[in-house]
Order: structure tokens, then sequence, then C-alpha cells
């Protein structure tokens, strides 16, 4: 066999290897240019995107807002609870068109422009990592249907909070108040860190007085979240402190009667307990739900509130000024026996109408045409004869009767826990000459003796001052909060009593003027006779008219000729019972023409008081 030799072309495989190598190279540097690529296009064009991610995928500090704290009455009845409710909340760094969410937002649920336009003042004022809440009070067919639709909405979810709600409406909506939204104002002056995660605020009442005492101290926690924002673990956490309960000496149950005996007449009533001060009625009628406001009210629904007839708004018992007239009689006569410019048993003749001295152009009239006859201070008070308080305010002056009443609180504020109280008006020389620029004269002095002319008071000055004749003295300041409680119902502080004494020269004054008080409900000729006919207890007031507008001196009042509202206001001041007196109310009827239409008012209060609060037989007298 023969033998073939193979002879190896060197130069072939090196061109071979050469290109091979080439080809290797070519795929390495276009594998390692694509690497590049990509590197730069991550880092350079795609750089905001994946920075965004990746802050969001780190440790976040959120905000645990505290539970408000409840409102009680005396007796345990709930007056402002939390109940949970479904909000529609957006988290706006997970948005990128806010305004087309919102547009597709309400193809799905309805949003109201107030909605909307409360949503971009919140988005103005907090960070964008915090969620927002766009509405609230979702029904149920509303949370399906977001709940089906929220894959189409990043940055959108379904969370549920507490919301404030007042189970009493327009019962205690004046005394109570409501939370709304915070507006920027408040921004302002609250401390924005503890009120991270809450979007309300007290706005009225007793919510806006202690409101920092109900809203708590707000928690945190530090988590861990994903780059959706999602929670993924908490890593540490702060618990939120939950507010202070509070506990009020109202009783709803009295404020209910209070409501029912007032009837068609706005007004207001307010009925305290004379030995602590505690308010246990205040009513402010009309009223209005203050549900209304607390996820926010229409503008129209607002304006009626706002500008109706009857001012629902309008806090009687607190803002409401209104001459006291006749209620003031028992604190004029006092003054006039302390300082013995009238006897107790002192006469004065009544024919129907006073003049001053040394002026027969001008005659005050009593309400009594042909007059009451010879009268002392006790039948003057029992019968609210205008001319013996004509004579015993011209011996007294002005001077003396504005130093002696103030002593009740007249013309100050009671000092009650609410923001706004007026201070009512006790007129003097000096009050007319910087206000007015006049000086003052005898006739003034004559009307505002009897509770008309400049005078002004408010409901809780009427209240407070019918405190000091009932205690011989002692002057008790109203409270509506008794103490503060933690949620587990221990007592963290009690709200002091407060009381001042009025010192009398001659102590039994106080006794001439109870006594007349009583007969006023209990004598022959008092004016609220036709109350005490019907009442089982022993009780002692007075009745009071106050004028609406002037009336010429030749001309007479006509009801049945004048407007509805430019009738006389009805008063009533008393206490009960006579002997040991434990509550004292005052009313105010507004265009209730005559007291004694008030004073079967504060006969029904007292005698649901005295069924709820029973009295031992000797107390009823």
């Amino acid at each position: 066999m023969a033998y073939r030799a193979q002879v190896t072309d060197h130069s072939f495989q090196a061109r071979l290897f050469r290109r091979r190598a080439v080809v290797a190279a070519v795929l390495c540097l276009l594998l390692i240019l694509a690497l590049l690529g990509r590197l730069a296009w991550l880092q350079v064009v795609e750089y905001s995107h994946f920075a965004d991610l990746s802050e969001n995928n780190r440790i976040r500090l959120m905000a645990l807002p505290p539970n408000r704290g409840l409102i009680y009455d005396r007796n345990g009845v709930v007056l402002a609870e939390n109940r949970p409710t479904f909000h529609l909340e957006i988290t706006p760094e997970q948005v990128d068109d806010i305004d087309k969410l919102l547009e597709e937002l309400g193809k799905i649920v309805e949003l109201r422009e107030q909605d909307i336009k409360q949503f971009k003042r919140d988005l103005r004022n907090n960070r964008p990592f915090e969620s927002i809440s766009l509405r609230s009070r979702l029904n149920d067919d509303e949370v399906a249907r977001l709940a089906v639709n929220r894959h189409r909405f990043p940055g959108m979810d379904i969370s549920a909070r507490l919301s404030r709600y007042y189970p009493q409406k327009h019962l205690t909506a004046h005394v109570v108040g409501y939370v709304g939204r915070i507006n920027e104002k408040e921004l302002k002056t609250i401390d924005v860190g503890n009120y991270r995660g809450t979007s309300y605020i007290g706005k009225t009442g007793l919510e806006k007085y202690y409101e920092t005492v109900l809203h708590g101290q707000t928690g945190q926690q530090n988590v861990e979240v994903n780059a959706e924002g999602r929670v993924l673990k908490v890593l540490d956490k702060t618990p939120p402190t939950p507010g202070e309960d509070l506990v009020l000496g109202l009783d709803i149950e009295l404020q209910q009667v209070a409501e029912q005996a007032l009837g068609d007449l706005a007004g207001a009533i307010v009925a305290m307990d004379v030995k602590t001060g505690d308010v246990l009625v205040y009513l402010s009628k009309p009223s209005f739900d203050p549900n209304l406001f607390v996820h926010g009210i229409s503008v129209k629904k607002y304006h009626e509130l706002q500008h109706g007839v009857d001012k629902p708004l309008f806090n009687r018992a607190l803002y409401g000024q209104y001459p006291p007239g006749s209620t003031y009689k028992p604190f004029t006569a006092l003054a006039g026996l302390e300082t013995r410019v009238m006897r107790a048993k002192e006469d004065v003749l009544c024919t129907g109408y006073y003049q001053l001295p040394n002026d027969e152009d001008h005659k005050y009239r009593d309400w009594k045409k042909d007059g009451h006859g010879h009268i002392n201070v006790t039948d003057a008070i029992e019968q609210s004869c205008d001319v013996y308080f004509y004579e015993l305010s011209y011996r007294l002056g002005i001077d003396r009767m504005h130093a002696f009443l103030s002593r009740f609180g007249f013309g100050q504020k009671t000092g009650i826990d609410l923001y706004g109280e007026r201070s009512g008006l006790l007129p003097s020389r000096e009050w007319k000459k910087r206000v007015h620029g006049k000086i003052w004269y005898p006739g003034e002095t004559l009307i505002a003796g009897i509770g008309q002319g400049y005078m002004l008071t408010t409901p809780l000055q009427l209240a407070m001052a019918t405190t000091a004749l009932a205690n011989r003295g002692a002057l008790v300041s109203p409270r509506l909060v008794t103490e503060l409680r933690s949620v587990d119902g221990e007592t963290l502080e009690a709200m002091p009593v407060r009381r001042r004494d009025i010192k009398l020269k001659q102590s039994y004054n106080w006794d001439i003027i109870r006594r007349a008080m009583r007969k006023v409900v209990h004598g022959p000729l008092g004016t609220a006779r036709a109350t005490g006919w019907k009442i089982k207890f022993k009780m002692a007031g007075k009745t009071g008219t106050a004028q609406v507008f002037s009336i010429g001196q030749d001309e007479e009042y006509d009801a049945e000729t004048v407007k509805r509202k430019l009738r006389d206001h009805a008063l009533f001041i008393g206490f009960a019972p006579y002997k040991n007196p434990r509550i004292a109310v005052a009313v105010i009827g507004e265009n209730g023409e005559h007291g004694s239409a008030a004073a079967p008012i504060a006969a029904a209060i007292m005698q649901r008081y005295f069924d709820k609060y029973p009295l031992p037989e000797s107390g009823k007298k």
C-alpha cells in the first residue's frame, strides 16, 4: 500500500483564524456597545423615572392621627362621637396627571366642585407623599365601583377613617359646635406636625374651645415601602395619644324639654346648678344640624342658614344681647335697700305714670294704665310696678346703680368655656360720654331702672346673676365641662367651681327680695301666678317684658297691629326650690309679648329636673 503524505496549509489556517477572531471581536464589541448603550439609556434618558422609583423604594415616615375625644352629657349620653366612613384618597407623587385623574374618577363617583377645590387647596399645603382626601362618606356602591377600577388609577386608594358625628343634631349644635376641614388661616396657627394625617379641626362651640384637649397627639411609624408606595413592613412605631373625653353638666333630657317648651318662639334658655355653676340647659333656638358642616356644606345650604329669617347660626345664649326688662327689678330693688334710699315698708303711690320733679311735660308710664295705688318693694316686685322703680331709680341715681349692679356680673363676660361671649351693656355716665359724646339725663336713669333704654344683658348673665339671689350672695360662674376623662373612663381633671360672694351691709335684704320673688309665682297678684297654680314645688322668679321698639308718649302698644318681629320679648328668671335652691333658669322668648309666657317654660324645665333628681319632701317648699 502506498503511503500518501498530507501537507498542512499554514497560510490558509492563519487566514481562517484571523477571520474568526475578527468576527468574535466584532461580536464582543457589539455586545459591549449594546451594554454601554443600555447603561447610557438607563443612566441618562431614563434617569428621572428610575430615580423616582428608587426614592419611593425607601423608608418612609407615616403619621398616625389620634382618635378625637368624645363628648358626653352628665349622664353619659354621647353628644359627639366618631363613626367609620370610607374616603377616596389620592397620593399625589404617584399620579402623573392630577387633572386627568380627577376627570376619570368623576365618571365613576360624584365629585362636587367644592370637593375638587378643597382637594386642590390641600394639594398645595400637603407633602407629595401624603395621601389627601378627595371624597368622604362614600356609600357601598361607590366603594364597589372604585374598588373594581382601582388598577386603572395609580395613587388612588379607599380608606376607612373615623369621622365626627353629632347624634343630637340641632339640639346641641350651639353648645357642642362642630369640626370642619382645616383652612389656610388655621394652618398658620396650629402645630402642623401634630396635625399630620388630620384634615379636621374644631370650628365652633366646645369643639373649638377644647380643641387641644380633644385632638390628642399624633403618632408616627417608620415603614418600608416598595416602588408603588405600598407598605412592605413596619420598622418602628410610636402610637398616637387619643384625645381626652369631655363630660358636661348638660342634661340632654332637660335640653329636650326646654326645646319643646319654647315651642315656635325663637330665643334662648340657660339653666344652672346654683351650687356648682354646671350648665344644665344651654339652648339657642332656632338651631341647625352640625353634621352638615363636618364634610363640607354647599354654598346654597350655607347661605340659607346664614341669611335665614330667624338666623339659626346665631348663638343667642352666647351672643344675644337683650334688654332685661322687669327681670332687672329685683337687682335694682336690692340696690335701693342696700343703699337705704328706700325702706322695705315704704310706700310709693302709683297712679299709672311718673313724672320727674320740675318736668311736667313728660310722663313715664306704668304697664298698668290705672296704676297700682300705694305699693312697697315686695308688692312692686310681685306686681312688677314700673312707677315704684322709677321713683327708686331716681333716688338711687345712675352712679350707685351702675356700681352696685356690676357686682352681679352685668356688663361683663361670665367666663363660660366658649369663645365669642358678649358682655352686654351696663350703662354709666362715663360710657355715654365716651361712646355718644353726650351727658347722662335723669330720665335715662328711670328707664335703666326697669331694664330698658341702653341696658343689655345676655341669657348667660341673667342665669348667673340669678344664682346670687338663690344663694343669698354666692355668685357662681357657669361652666359647661365638669371633667376631662381618658378613653378608659378615668377622671384626668375636674373643672373648678368658680364663685365669689356679694356681701351686703344688711344681709336680711336678700330675704326681702327672695320673698318678693316667691310672691311673683305664688302670690295672689303675682305676674306669674298662673304658673304657680300648676306646679307642686315652690319657685321664686321674676317676669319681664322687653320692648323691641320705642312707643310714643301718647301711643299704646297693640300686639294685634304690630308685626311679629316687632312684638315685645318675653323673659323670666327663677330658682327652685325656694328654701334650698338647686336650679336657676333664665328664659328669653323673642317676640313672646309677655313675661308670663316665659314662666311656664322655666317651670317645665324645673319639673323635669325634680322628677329626674327627686327632692325630699322637706325640700319642695
